[in-house]
C-alpha cells in the first residue's frame, strides 16, 4: 500500500455475504435487511462490489428470506416486506408492506431530504429525494456514483450498471434513516467546542481588528468558541498587488470558465495577506491563547500561482519550473496534486494554529475524472487528513450527495437576510434527516442583501440556539455585522441572552451528539419521525424536536405593534408539556397558536425532561463542568448524560463518561436518581456541583442522599420550583426524594390576561372592556381585531 492509500484509506465493508443475494442473468437482487433491496442490472452482468461515493457498507444485516419465481417474476419476501420484480421489464411491479399496503409508485410521498446550498435563495428551494415516503416505499439512486479505489483514489465505475435502493420501511422513518447510516457510513462524533457559538463575517479584518472584537465579546461575556476568518486573510486584490500578468489560470474546460477565473482572481490564496495581518503567527498565537478554535476559508480552484508564499516549494513538487511562473493548477484528481495541497499548502498552517478549513467550493462540478465532483472530493479528502493526529476531524463545507454525513460540518451557503429565508430554514435543517444529514451550518441572522431588522436578527439567534450549529455570518457591508451590541437595547439583550444559553446548554448538546454518532437519530427531527401516524405532524414543518427532551417552534414573523406579540402556530402531541421559558403548561393532541415577546420562542419540554446544562455561560470554555444546572419536569423518564475529553478519538478505546439520570413520579412524591456513572471519571471534574431544579414542583419535603447515606444540601428557587444543590464527586449515586409535592399549574386566567393584555398598544378604557368581558364568562368578547384575539385564545387554551 503506497503513502497516499495508506493516507486516505476507508473502512469500508462493501461486499454483501452471497447468501443475501439473487442473480438471474443481468440483474442482481440483494436483500440487505428486511426492508431494503438493492436491484442492479448490468449488460454483461458484472455487478458493482465496491464501495461508492455514497455507499459503503452493505453486510451491516443478516436477512432471512424466500425467493419465489414464476415466469420471469420474482417475488422476494423477507419477514417484513415483499419485493415483486419483473426480469423481463427490469422493474420493480410492487411492493408489499406490512398490514396488507401495495405501493407501486415510488416518487410521489416523498418526505424529501436536503440540497446542495441555499446559496441567494428566500425560502424557495428545491430538495432532493430523501429515503422516508409518506407511502412507504423509497427509492435511492446510486447509478452514477464513482467506486472507491483501493489505492485511495476515486474513479468511475468498471461497468455501467443501474443501482437502486429502495428503502420499504412503511412510515418506520427511524428504521430507514438508522439503516441509511449503515448503509451509507454513521456520522463522526463532532469536537465539543463546534457546538458552542461561533463569530464568522465576510470582511477583510486587520490582525488587531479582529483580536479587539474577540476581546470585546469577552468583555461583554459572551461565550464564543469559534473564531472564524473569512477569505480576506489571503491576498485578494491581486492585480494590484501583484500586477496585471499575475493571474495564470490553470486547468479550464471553457471559455466561461475561463472568463470566471480571471474575474476572480482574488478567491484562491494560500499567503496572508501582511498589509492586514503583519504576524500571522502572533494572531493565531492570540486567538489560540484565548481558547479559541479557528477556521480558515479556502477557495482552492485556481490552483498555486507564482506569487504564493509557497509557490516554489509546490511548483517543484509538481516537476514545474518555479522560474516559469506557471500556476500549478488545482487537480483534485492527481494523488502527487493532493499529497502536496495538503503537506505544503495545509499542514504548515495548521501546526500555527488552524484547526480546520472552510471549504467555500463554488466552482462547478466537474474534474478531470468524469462524474468526480470537486466539492466531493474536497470534502472527503480534507476530512481524511485533518484526522491524521488522532484528534476528531472536521471540516465546514456544502453538502454533496448521500454519504455526506461523513464529512460534517454543512456550509448551507450565503442566505440573504430576509423573513423568507428565515422561514424556510427550521423545516430545511429538519427535512435532512431523511437523508441523513445532520449537521447543518446556516448563516445566522442571514448573510447578504435585505435590511437590518433588529427583530429579524433575534429570531434567527433564538432559533440558532437550537440549531445543529450556531455559527453568526454577515457579508462586508459595514453596517451588516451580527455582533449584539450593534443592535438596539432589547434586541442586543435578547441575542445575548440566547448566545449564552447555547453555551450554557453544551452538556445537552454533546449528550445529543453522541446519540447522532451511536444511535444514528439527528438533533432535529421533523414531528413525524415520532408520530408518523399523526396527520397533524406532517402540517407542523417549521416545528421540531430538539433532541430527546424539547420539541421547538421557531418564530419567524414579525411582532405586531399593536400587541408587541409575534405568534406560531404549535402542534403539541398527546401528553403534558411545559414551556422551559414561560412555564405555561399545555396539553395535546391540538394545535395552539402561542405568542411570545421578543425575549423567547415556544421550547417545550415533555413531561420527565431532564436537561443537564452548564452554569458557565459567559466564558467561551467548553470543558465538561464542575457545576450544572439540571432542569427536571415531573414525568417518568431516563436521560443518559455523555461526557468524553471532547476532543481527541480516546473515547474508542473507553474514555467516557455515562451518567444516568432517573426520574419517577407516583402520585404527590417526585424521586430523581444520578445513578454511579460508569466509564472513566478521568474526564470529568473531581468533584461537582450539582443544581437539581425542579421546575414543576413549587414546594416539597426534600431528602438527599450520596451513595446510601444522607447528604448535605441547599434547597432554593428554581423560578416558579426548587432547586435542591448536591456536591458529590461525578461516579457517586445522588438520590434526590420529594414528598407532599406541590405542582406547579398554570398561572390563573384573570392574573394572565392582565399580563397580556397590559402589553396591548391600545387605549386603556378598552383594555378594561376586554377584561371585564372575560372576567364576566361573556360568550362573546368585544371586536377586538385578530391582533388582539390570538393571545387571549391562548389563555384559554391553557386552561382548556
Amino acid at each position: 500500500m503506497d503513502s497516499f492509500a495508506q493516507r486516505f484509506h476507508i473502512d469500508a465493508t462493501p461486499v454483501a455475504a452471497q447468501s443475501q443475494c439473487v442473480i438471474r442473468g443481468n440483474t442482481r437482487l440483494t436483500v440487505l435487511t428486511p426492508s431494503m433491496l438493492r436491484v442492479e442490472v448490468q449488460a454483461d452482468g458484472k455487478f458493482c462490489d465496491s464501495a461508492t461515493q455514497s455507499v459503503w457498507h452493505r453486510d451491516f444485516c443478516n436477512p432471512t428470506f424466500i425467493v419465489i419465481e414464476v415466469a420471469d417474476t420474482l417475488q422476494i419476501r423477507t419477514e417484513k416486506v415483499t419485493f415483486v420484480y419483473s426480469l423481463s421489464k427490469q422493474k420493480m411491479l410492487s411492493v408489499l408492506l406490512p398490514g396488507g399496503k401495495r405501493v407501486t409508485d415510488y416518487k410521489s410521498g416523498n418526505l424529501k431530504g436536503t440540497c446542495r446550498t441555499l446559496d441567494i435563495t428566500a425560502g424557495i428551494i428545491t430538495l432532493g429525494d430523501g429515503v422516508c415516503s409518506k407511502n412507504g416505499v423509497a427509492v435511492l439512486d446510486d447509478s452514477t456514483t464513482l467506486a472507491m479505489q483501493p489505492d485511495g483514489t476515486i474513479l468511475p465505475r468498471e461497468h455501467k450498471e443501474s443501482d437502486l435502493y429502495f428503502f420499504a420501511y412503511g412510515r418506520d422513518y427511524i428504521g430507514a434513516t438508522t439503516d441509511l447510516y449503515k448503509l451509507t457510513g454513521k456520522v463522526p462524533l463532532i469536537p465539543r467546542y463546534a457546538l458552542s457559538n461561533w463569530w464568522s463575517r465576510y470582511k477583510a479584518y486587520s490582525q488587531d481588528e479582529y483580536l479587539t472584537l474577540m476581546d470585546r465579546f469577552k468583555e461583554e461575556e459572551i461565550p464564543v468558541s469559534v473564531a472564524t476568518v473569512d477569505m480576506d486573510w489571503h491576498w485578494v486584490n491581486i492585480r494590484k498587488k501583484f500586477g496585471k500578468d499575475s493571474h495564470k489560470p490553470g486547468f479550464h474546460r471553457n471559455f466561461m470558465e475561463y472568463v470566471y477565473d480571471v474575474w476572480s482572481t482574488g478567491w484562491t490564496g494560500y499567503s496572508f495577506n501582511t498589509e492586514l495581518f503583519p504576524d500571522p503567527d502572533a494572531f493565531l498565537k492570540k486567538l489560540k491563547d484565548d481558547g479559541y478554535r479557528v477556521t480558515f476559508n479556502i477557495h482552492p480552484s485556481m490552483g498555486v500561482r507564482w506569487f504564493e508564499d509557497d509557490y516554489e516549494k509546490m511548483a517543484t513538487a509538481m516537476d514545474i519550473d518555479p522560474k516559469s511562473k506557471k500556476a500549478v493548477a488545482f487537480d483534485i484528481t492527481n494523488k502527487r496534486f493532493i499529497e502536496n495541497y495538503f503537506d505544503i499548502l495545509h499542514h504548515p498552517m495548521e501546526k500555527k494554529g488552524v484547526d480546520f478549513w472552510w471549504i467555500d467550493w463554488q466552482q462547478g462540478k466537474h474534474t478531470a475524472v468524469p462524474g468526480l465532483d470537486p466539492l466531493w472530493a474536497l470534502n472527503h479528502y480534507h476530512f481524511l487528513d485533518n484526522a491524521k493526529h488522532g484528534n476528531r476531524p472536521l471540516i465546514l463545507s456544502r453538502f454533496c450527495g448521500a454519504g455526506s454525513q461523513r464529512y460534517p460540518l454543512g456550509f448551507s451557503g450565503d442566505t440573504t437576510q430576509t423573513w423568507k429565508s428565515l422561514a424556510s430554514q427550521p423545516g430545511f435543517t429538519a427535512t435532512a434527516s431523511n437523508i441523513a444529514y445532520p449537521w447543518w451550518s446556516h448563516d445566522i441572522g442571514g448573510h447578504c442583501m435585505g435590511k437590518k431588522d433588529d427583530e429579524l436578527y433575534v429570531r434567527w439567534v433564538q432559533l440558532g440556539v437550537f440549531s445543529p450549529i450556531m455559527r453568526l455570518h454577515s457579508t462586508n457591508n459595514e453596517f451588516a455585522g451580527k455582533e449584539p451590541w450593534n443592535y438596539s437595547a432589547p434586541a442586543a439583550k435578547a441575542a445575548t441572552d440566547a448566545l449564552r444559553l447555547r453555551h450554557k446548554l453544551l452538556p445537552y448538546i454533546y449528550t445529543m451528539n453522541y446519540r447522532t454518532h451511536n444511535d444514528c437519530r439527528a438533533i432535529c427531527e421533523p414531528m413525524y419521525y415520532v408520530y408518523p401516524d399523526e396527520e397533524n405532524a406532517y402540517k407542523c414543518k417549521n416545528e421540531f424536536f430538539f433532541g430527546t427532551e424539547l420539541i421547538v417552534a421557531p418564530i419567524t414573523e414579525h411582532t405586531a405593534q399593536s400587541t408587541n406579540l409575534a405568534g406560531v402556530n404549535v402542534w403539541i402531541p398527546q401528553g403534558r408539556y411545559t414551556d422551559i421559558f414561560t412555564d405555561r403548561i399545555y396539553s395535546g393532541n391540538r394545535f395552539v397558536k402561542m405568542y411570545r415577546d421578543i425575549a423567547n420562542i415556544p421550547v417545550l419540554a415533555k413531561a420527565g425532561a431532564i436537561i443537564p446544562m452548564s452554569t458557565n455561560e459567559r466564558k467561551n470554555d467548553c470543558t465538561n463542568p464542575e457545576s450544572m444546572d439540571v432542569l427536571i419536569y415531573r414525568g417518568n423518564n431516563t436521560f443518559h448524560l455523555y461526557e468524553d475529553d471532547g476532543e481527541t478519538l480516546a473515547y474508542r478505546d473507553g474514555a467516557f463518561f455515562k451518567t444516568a439520570f432517573t426520574v419517577c413520579e407516583d402520585g404527590d412524591k417526585v424521586t430523581f436518581v444520578a445513578e454511579k456513572a460508569e466509564g472513566d471519571s478521568s474526564v470529568v471534574p473531581a468533584s461537582r456541583t450539582y443544581n437539581f431544579m425542579f421546575k414543576d414542583v413549587v414546594s416539597a419535603d426534600v431528602i438527599v442522599t450520596v451513595d446510601g447515606k444522607r447528604a448535605k444540601m441547599q434547597i432554593g428557587k428554581a423560578g416558579k420550583g426548587i432547586c435542591v444543590t448536591v456536591t458529590a464527586k461525578p461516579e457517586a449515586k445522588v438520590k434526590v426524594m420529594l414528598g407532599n409535592c406541590v405542582y406547579l399549574t398554570n398561572e390563573n386566567e384573570k392574573d394572565l390576561l392582565v399580563r397580556t393584555v397590559s402589553k396591548f398598544q391600545m387605549s386603556t378604557d378598552r383594555k378594561g372592556m376586554i377584561f371585564n368581558g372575560f372576567v364576566n364568562g361573556k360568550k362573546k368578547m368585544p371586536n377586538v381585531g385578530a391582533d388582539f384575539a390570538g393571545p387571549i385564545e391562548e389563555i384559554k387554551n391553557l386552561h382548556r
